[in-house]
């Protein structure tokens, strides 16, 4: 009777960054998975090694967001970013109960304010009606309205950098979670239609699975956004069908996704059985950065307990085998 081969999958977390200038990739890879690897040990400590069995990967594009930024005339000091970056991981480490996350404690963050969120509900829609979208964006951040230009070189060159990441872990037959921070949720979400949808790439990896996808202060339920999505334009190619899970994150003040609910806006996911659940939160991140409230700090957001909640439910579930292969 033939034996039975068989492959126990690993399983691999790839961070897409946002926006902004960044420092270099290993400086901000380091914060990141410290963060992330925070917040697990000070609510799962019994289940960290679960954790530490997971391969943290990053798809870093920051030198290529970092000179477009500069050639637009913004100034940046890595250093004290770094350092800054270091500090807010520091406080938010010092906090040892998953319970002090919540409204309380964010409430005493210094230079809290929801005038930003405010300011956006109302601008945001204003803008699309009167097609000021691309100068609000370029205004408020040249690198992601570069991104979102038509038949953009830097937004292909950034979506290489993060197609490159995942196919390598799908091509090893990881288990993936994939967790995306502010506009990095944008190029993922497009680069994720591109794997299920376009022609080089659906043969191989066209019915390829991301487990869980965690999006973290993400601008996709902003309709202006949407309709510079890959695929916007009509059914039924709108969406990828690469996701099993996806859970959506949205701080309180966070004025990225200040519209703050994705459920409603890719319902048609779900209609359609294309992914199995949406699930958004609204949370609490409390993150200060340069001695003031972030609410769309990265930082804030790989630690909360939510976050690290997801990580250690997917992280549970047994590694599964690989088709089998039969040899005599």
């Amino acid at each position: 009777m033939p034996a039975r081969k068989t492959t126990i999958s690993a399983k691999s977390l790839l961070v897409v960054h946002g926006r902004d200038f960044k420092p270099p990739e290993d400086a901000l890879r380091d914060v990141t998975a410290a963060a992330l690897r925070a917040g697990v040990q000070r609510d799962y400590p019994d289940q960290l090694f679960l954790f530490d069995k997971v391969a943290v990967e990053f798809a870093y594009y920051g030198d290529l967001s970092n000179d477009v930024l500069s050639a637009c005339g913004r100034q940046y000091d890595q250093h004290i970013d770094v350092g800054d970056r270091a500090n807010a991981l520091a406080t938010l480490r010092a906090i040892e109960a998953r319970k002090r996350f919540g409204i309380r404690q964010y409430d005493c963050v210094p230079g809290k304010t929801a005038v930003p969120e405010f300011c956006a509900n109302i601008i945001a829609p204003l803008c699309g009606m009167l097609g000021m979208t691309n100068s609000l964006v370029s205004w408020l951040s040249p690198d992601f309205a570069e991104y979102l230009q038509a038949e953009s070189e830097y937004a292909e060159q950034v979506r290489e950098r993060v197609r490159t990441q995942l196919c390598a872990l799908m091509d090893r037959g990881d288990r993936i979670m994939l967790a995306t921070h502010g506009t990095g949720s944008v190029i993922a979400y497009d680069v994720l239609w591109q794997l299920s949808h376009e022609e080089q790439f659906v043969e191989k990896y066209g019915d390829a699975k991301i487990d869980c996808w965690v999006t973290l202060g993400a601008p996709l339920g902003d309709n202006c956004i949407r309709k510079r999505l890959l695929g916007h334009k009509g059914e039924p190619k709108t969406y990828p069908k690469n996701v099993i899970s996806w859970h959506n994150l949205a701080a309180e003040d966070d004025y990225t996704c200040h519209d703050n609910t994705l459920a409603d806006d890719f319902k048609k996911m779900l209609e359609q059985r294309v992914v199995s659940t949406v699930q958004d939160y609204r949370v609490y991140n409390l993150a200060a950065r340069y001695g003031k409230s972030n609410p769309h700090s990265s930082v804030g957001y790989y630690i909360h307990p939510r976050v690290s909640k997801i990580i250690i439910d997917w992280a549970q579930v047994p590694a599964i085998e690989t088709d089998p292969i039969y040899t005599l």
